[in-house]
């Protein structure tokens, strides 16, 4: 009990003796500590005033459009013709689905940060098709499925992949 009582009075002293310090520093026109030396202050007796730091502004980065149907116009600048173009959505859940031309997808695919998209494996039916529009399709799928980045330009949808560019059109 004793010592409890000793090291009470010990701090109390201790606060004591700070707030007289701090009282008489700020009696003699002080405000908080701005250091020792020549080198805080200008030759007229002045302190030196540092530039404050103002964090630079991120562009503000886009929100990719859930819940919206994109209808295919071009693959690599070659267009998607015919009324069977390839068409998806992502809805909410993160889940894509769509037509290729011929078969029916359905993926996970998520939006990332800086304009990323990750799609995972498609699960495809098994429809048989001509052969031209087979290989349409298969590049169609395979530039979906290596998407690695994406654009709204103006009012299209721009999916770019190492296996080329996917430009879609907002369907109705």
């Amino acid at each position: 009990m004793r010592a409890v009582l000793i090291a009470t009075l010990a701090c109390a002293v201790m606060a004591v003796d700070l707030t007289a310090a701090t009282q008489a520093q700020a009696q003699m026109g002080g405000g908080a500590p701005t250091g020792f030396g020549r080198g805080n202050r200008r030759p007229g007796g002045e302190e030196e005033k540092k530039p404050q730091y103002v964090p630079g502004t991120k562009a503000s980065e886009k929100i990719f459009p859930l819940d919206s149907t994109w209808t295919a116009v071009s693959l690599n600048g070659k267009p998607f013709t015919g009324g069977d173009r390839p068409s998806f959505i992502i809805d909410k859940q993160y889940r894509a689905r769509g037509y290729g031309g011929c078969n029916t997808f359905a993926a996970t695919a998520f939006p990332l940060k800086d304009q990323h998209l990750a799609v995972g494996p498609l699960a495809l039916t098994k429809k048989s098709c001509d052969k031209s529009l087979a290989a349409s399709e298969q590049a169609f799928f395979v530039a979906l499925r290596t998407a690695a980045v994406w654009d709204l330009v103006g009012s299209q949808l721009v999916l770019k992949s190492p296996n080329g560019e996917l430009k879609f059109d907002r369907a109705l």
